[in-house]
């Protein structure tokens, strides 16, 4: 039991000194069993949890400031599991000019908070878990976010696209980027409540 607390402790402690501005720079190596994918030039170890992973996405640099201007660095280091639509640094600077500056002000945390658990769904839902779940529904599947309001995820073009409050649609870029609390699909677009 030692030898499994140890390294996760390790682990949650360089988590937190990465958001905090620490030294750390990178976390330690993977298992040699785990089979990654590579995102933003860095792979993505299953046995690390979303917050883990996510800081060493080059692509993601914007969405892990907003994660930690809005104080959800321990929720997505908790258990979970956890669905989350990540939006790249490019999905990022689509949104108006000044967008991300004013989101990232700390007057502005409860409008980021509630941006950015619009894109969590509880639970692990694979690319194939949400291909089921559109074609049970006709075409079109309806899923409850973290924040309270739905998002509705459709087939198109031989991938997802998620579609917002707002008329927006996000294109899942890279399906199924497993997490030890979740899964992550990349998308192209910040989806608005």
């Amino acid at each position: 039991m030692r030898s499994k607390l140890i390294p996760a402790l390790v682990a949650g402690v360089a988590a937190a000194c990465l958001f905090s501005g620490g030294a750390f720079a990178q976390m330690a190596g993977p298992m040699a069993s785990e089979k990654t994918v590579v995102v933003g030039g860095a792979p993505m170890y299953p046995s690390r949890n979303i917050v883990e992973n996510a800081v060493n996405s080059k692509d993601h640099t914007t969405l892990v400031a907003a994660v930690k201007a809005a104080g959800l660095v321990d929720t997505l280091s908790g258990a979970g599991p956890f669905t989350v639509f990540a939006p790249t640094n490019e999905a990022f600077a689509k949104l108006p000019a000044g967008t991300v500056d004013t989101l990232l002000k700390p007057e502005s945390k409860a409008t980021l908070t509630k941006v950015l658990t619009y894109h969590v769904v509880p639970g692990r839902l694979t690319a194939a878990d949400l291909a089921a779940k559109v074609k049970a529904g006709g075409g079109k599947a309806m899923l409850k976010t973290v924040e309270g309001e739905s998002l509705t995820v459709m087939a198109m073009g031989g991938g997802l696209v998620i579609h917002d409050a707002k008329n927006g649609a996000a294109k899942v870029t890279i399906a199924d980027v497993s997490q030890s609390n979740g899964v992550i699909h990349v998308v192209d677009t910040v989806l608005m409540p």
